[in-house]
């Protein structure tokens, strides 16, 4: 989803939070019903019988999550131990890496040498440049062996596409999503004060005005207080035919829509200063918080609490958990949103390259057992419903026509849709969705009907060469670029070149010079032009 980490990277976990809200659409099987895979011991030792796998020795497999555990992880864990028990003499404990610090603990997890037999993976999480390192385990002789019903799911395309140096080290998510930001507005003010909807950069800033000229007590847009400002940076997404949202990266390395084989310096164009001056221009209105740089409020929070009119960096499937949420919290306000695409036309849809996967590092203990276990989470309802709805008729139950519907409120459910995060194991074959998730659907049918194939999507920096110089950088990022993005400096081509200075000394230089080699060359070897 990334083609390297991203200058509003942070968002990430504005996302991933919101997604686990997610309501989403169905399927009226019996979720006792297994769809694949064996369901007893028996006939699991026969598998063993036939060179498949081997489950005489009883395991604890250990798998890590990102974010933050359910109240409900309990009972749920309980229940599916109860059938790994019996069909892999297995028992699992699910253990979770907080939001906070992530990428710091999931490095150490990596290279500390803990066991773990299956870790979550993304492009964003770095997972090729960990493949590289020798963190995971190859799956290209153990995926057919010991999950050979995963196997035969995943087309072969998506495997390909997770193969690092010829070798398989994810099992991809595949459902095919989009997840393409854009802006989520308070429709209801808008209709109240006849304001224009914020789907452009002149009407946003209309909108925007207008709630502070009729809001006074409300923020117009909210952005938080990171290296890696999603309000302001995102929305160049509307003003700019980048290629994709991943651009401009953190190093201000940019590839323009109609100039795929080529990297734009976006720091050294022209169109850093012209936004730099629009984002003080918007500060100064007052469009958001003075004190966007300390508040340790995120931009979710600051939406979803009232106190902010509109929000940019949600994506489609995060809006569909944002009405499900609201919808019990807030039920006289009317929420819209629109993805940049169905603004400019640029959507490319991705080869999905880790996105949303599970790796088997090399420290686990039990790779057949972890991978058969995983083929059990998204291909076995039981497993399934388990682990992304909870258990049936304490945590959701499935409506006469075939939707997901919780058991109670975002403030009493202790298993909320999707609360694992088990987004690597969605199944679209047996997937349940929550009935307001029918708009997220209908999006993606738009973008399904302009979308053409994402040409860079394979594309990863390998950053060994200038690990130094990214360290250093990103501390001149935070002090330095961080208050431009919000617009609070009081000369902005004063910031502008106070930060290249900084971050030439720091050796930005030498990283962009890095990435634009590795782009170039990779453009060459895969005919982009």
């Amino acid at each position: 989803m990334k083609a390297s980490k991203r200058l509003w990277g942070s968002v990430a976990t504005i996302l991933l939070i919101s997604t686990a809200l997610m309501g989403c659409t169905s399927n009226k099987e019996d979720t006792k019903e297994a769809t694949s895979a064996p369901t007893t011991a028996a006939t699991a030792a026969a598998s063993t019988e036939k060179g498949g796998l081997d489950i005489t020795k009883h395991v604890e497999l250990q798998v890590y999550m990102l974010g933050d555990a359910p109240k409900g992880l309990a009972d749920v864990q309980a229940e599916v131990n109860k059938l790994s028990e019996k069909d892999l003499n297995a028992t699992v404990k699910f253990n979770y890496i907080p939001w906070t610090d992530w990428e710091t603990k999931y490095k150490l997890l990596l290279t500390s040498g803990q066991t773990i037999d299956l870790i979550y993976v993304a492009p964003w999480t770095k997972f090729v440049q960990y493949a590289k390192d020798g963190a995971f385990l190859p799956l290209d002789e153990l995926a057919p062996k010991v999950a050979p019903e995963l196997y035969k799911l995943i087309p072969q395309d998506l495997w390909n596409a997770v193969k690092v140096n010829g070798k398989i080290y994810d099992a991809p998510n595949t459902w095919k999503q989009y997840q393409n930001v854009g802006v989520l507005w308070r429709d209801d003010l808008r209709e109240k004060y006849n304001l224009p909807k914020p789907t452009t950069i002149e009407d946003y800033e209309v909108y925007m005005e207008g709630i502070k000229k009729n809001e006074p007590d409300m923020l117009p847009t909210a952005i938080e207080a990171t290296a890696s400002l999603p309000g302001t940076w995102r929305l160049l997404n509307l003003k700019h035919k980048f290629y994709n949202q991943d651009f401009p990266n953190e190093f201000g390395m940019a590839i323009m829509n109609d100039k795929p084989a080529e990297v734009v310096n976006f720091f050294q164009s022209p169109m850093f200063a012209e936004d730099a001056k629009q984002w003080k221009s918007w500060a100064d209105k007052g469009y958001w918080s003075k004190s966007a740089l300390s508040d340790k409020t995120t931009a979710s929070d600051t939406f979803t609490s009232g106190k902010a009119a509109v929000i940019t960096g949600v994506n489609a499937p995060n809006y569909g958990g944002i009405i499900t949420s609201l919808a019990t919290q807030h039920p006289d306000w009317k929420l819209a949103f629109s993805t940049f695409p169905e603004t400019t036309g640029v959507v490319h849809t991705a080869s999905n390259n880790g996105n949303d996967g599970y790796a088997i590092p090399t420290t686990s203990k039990n790779p057949e057992r972890a991978l058969a276990f995983f083929e059990k989470l998204v291909t076995d309802k039981r497993y399934n419903y388990l682990t992304e709805y909870g258990i049936e008729g304490k945590h959701y139950t499935i409506t006469s026509d075939g939707f997901y519907q919780g058991v109670g409120d975002a403030k009493t459910t202790e298993f909320p849709r999707e609360a694992m995060n088990g987004w690597a194991w969605r199944n679209p074959a047996i997937q349940l969705f929550d009935k307001s998730f029918t708009p997220v659907l209908d999006i993606f049918k738009k973008l399904d009907a302009i979308a053409t194939p994402d040409v860079t999507s394979n594309f990863q920096f390998d950053d060994a060469s200038v690990k130094a110089e990214i360290a250093a950088y990103q501390t001149v990022k935070v002090q330095y670029l961080a208050p431009i993005e919000a617009g609070l400096v009081p000369d902005v081509d004063s910031a502008i070149a106070t930060f290249l200075a900084k971050a030439k000394a720091a050796g930005l230089e030498k990283i962009q010079q890095t990435y634009t080699e590795q782009y170039n060359k990779y453009a060459a070897d895969n005919g982009i032009k």
